[in-house]
């Protein structure tokens, strides 16, 4: 009888004992800096050598920990790089955002997000990981998938500054196409600052100019010029009565 009962009383899963709790924080800790020195390593080796002249046993021993540890939370060299990568490009967001917080006048805060921008792409690294390897190693889409996930939506928020400073209403398509043109500009003026032989100097060049592009949409505004119709399009409906299906009309 005793032995039926004791079948019917739920075992009581084990409650960890604080030794195996602190053990368990310490694996996680180790786990995280071992992750943090794995990048720290990386990120300097990349940017003084680039992707190809940097070899992981290179990057192990300047982490001070063994392949497998590397293994463990990297499936390679390349997924290295592209961890490397990430962590650039959100640091780069982050500056250009602070920049982008501290200033309300439009044009004020429009040219610090430029002058944000500018200064990021002549740090080492960005140039280095970002700019000149970024492409070759992940891959032309996977470079733009990255890059538009981080700085993309600064951009936009430059773009909008601008926009909102006139008494215009463009739909948000519209808007996001002058984001995604003024994207390709500062991207290319970014490679073009990053491999001048004065980045200095190429800055200001690019500075000036875009400032000299923002001043055209002062103008506009300052005259109270209206919308061009030619910025107000509408994707045009389909036509339900044409049931050709591209079927030539010759018979």
């Amino acid at each position: 009888m005793a032995k039926s009962v004791g079948k019917l009383v739920p075992k009581v899963p084990k409650v960890p004992t604080v030794s195996g709790v602190a053990a368990a924080t310490r694996r996680a800790s180790y786990s995280a800096s071992t992750k943090r020195s794995l990048l720290d390593a990386a990120t300097a080796l990349f940017t003084e050598h680039g992707y190809a002249g940097t070899s992981l046993d290179q990057i192990v021993a300047a982490a001070a920990v063994t392949k497998g540890a590397l293994y463990h939370h990297y499936s390679g060299k390349q997924a290295l790089f592209e961890a490397v990568f990430e962590r650039i490009e959100t640091e780069a967001a982050q500056r250009i955002a602070k920049a982008l917080k501290k200033r309300r006048d439009p044009w004020d805060k429009a040219l610090g997000g430029v002058r944000a921008f500018l200064e990021v792409v002549r740090e080492p690294s960005y140039r280095r990981v970002v700019i000149q390897d970024g492409p070759a190693v992940l891959g032309y889409e996977r470079f733009r998938e990255q890059e538009g996930r981080s700085t993309f939506a600064h951009v936009v928020e430059i773009i909008d500054a601008v926009l909102d400073a006139g008494d215009w209403s463009l739909d948000e398509q519209m808007r996001l196409t002058f984001g995604r043109i003024f994207f390709g500009a500062m991207s290319s003026a970014g490679e073009t600052v990053s491999s001048a032989e004065d980045p200095e100097l190429e800055a200001r060049r690019v500075e000036a100019a875009v400032g000299f592009m923002f001043s055209g949409f002062q103008l506009l505004i300052g005259t109270s010029e209206t919308l061009p119709d030619a910025l107000r399009i509408e994707a045009v409906p389909a036509d339900p009565d044409d049931g050709t299906d591209g079927a030539s009309d010759d018979t």
